[in-house]
């Protein structure tokens, strides 16, 4: 673990404030990935349904610098950074959660990244009624138990949260390797975690019965209230499920098609 630590990791990403946030008793925080400075149409959906949870939006973008932000993207969201194209997804969480922990100490947060389509359910009744200080939405046993990182729900976020969860929310490094994060971050997420709070996930996959849910048995996850669709279902994984299938079930949530 340090001698891929020592290989991959490299200072945080710069980023900039554009939109501040302010003391709240919760918020939605979503990582977009938008290196050509563009928002998709999926990107569009997901902003107005998270939205419609009445909770604060505090926006993560990632594209090549801060002048390149999509220009309607402020006004989706009550909050705004710029963070630069160097680092994965946890560089945005951390910059997302530690930004929250300085000028919202003590709010509720659902993290969520653009590697899905939607939320298609209310997000506000799962975070409300998590019995756990870290929520994931899925887990799985391949390679160790751990929460899936795309979208997690993490109660009182304060700086002794974060000084515990330091070891994955690294204050000054970044990854950017995606194989370094998931070893060092994504499966270490919940058992790090699990030293200092209640852990836990609203669905979860054994290896030994499906590899992954969220790939292999997507719709069935939808018909019992799971509120994404992976986006990697019509692209580096679509050799799960035909690509027909998968619009259809986008076309009945009215996401748009061009996905």
């Amino acid at each position: 673990m340090i001698e891929t630590f020592v290989r991959a990791a490299h200072r945080r990403p710069a980023w900039k404030k554009i939109k501040a946030i302010v003391p709240k008793p919760a918020w939605v925080a979503y990582f977009i990935y938008a290196p050509d400075g563009v928002l998709s149409s999926a990107h569009r959906f997901t902003l107005a349904r998270l939205k419609d949870t009445g909770f604060p939006l505090l926006v993560v973008c990632a594209c090549p610098d801060a002048q390149r932000l999509p220009a309607d993207l402020p006004g989706y969201c009550d909050a705004l950074l710029w963070k630069d194209l160097i680092g994965h997804d946890f560089s945005a969480y951390t910059l997302a959660l530690r930004q929250i922990c300085k000028y919202s100490p003590g709010a509720n947060v659902i993290v969520q990244n653009d590697s899905v389509f939607g939320p298609f359910t209310d997000l506000r009744t799962i975070s409300e009624h998590s019995r756990w200080d870290l929520t994931g939405f899925t887990a799985s046993s391949q390679m160790t138990n751990h929460i899936q990182s795309y979208a997690f729900c993490l109660k009182h976020v304060d700086r002794v949260k974060m000084a515990h969860l330091s070891p994955i929310f690294f204050p000054v490094f970044a990854l950017s390797d995606p194989q370094a994060v998931v070893y060092l971050q994504e499966i270490r997420m919940a058992r790090v975690a699990a030293r200092s709070m209640k852990v836990g996930a609203l669905w979860f996959s054994d290896v030994k019965q499906v590899l992954d849910s969220t790939l292999v048995r997507p719709m069935e996850l939808l018909d019992t209230g799971f509120p994404y669709l992976k986006r990697s279902l019509v692209t580096k994984h679509k050799s799960y499920m035909e690509r027909d299938r998968v619009l259809e079930r986008l076309e009945r949530f009215g996401h748009p098609l061009d996905v």
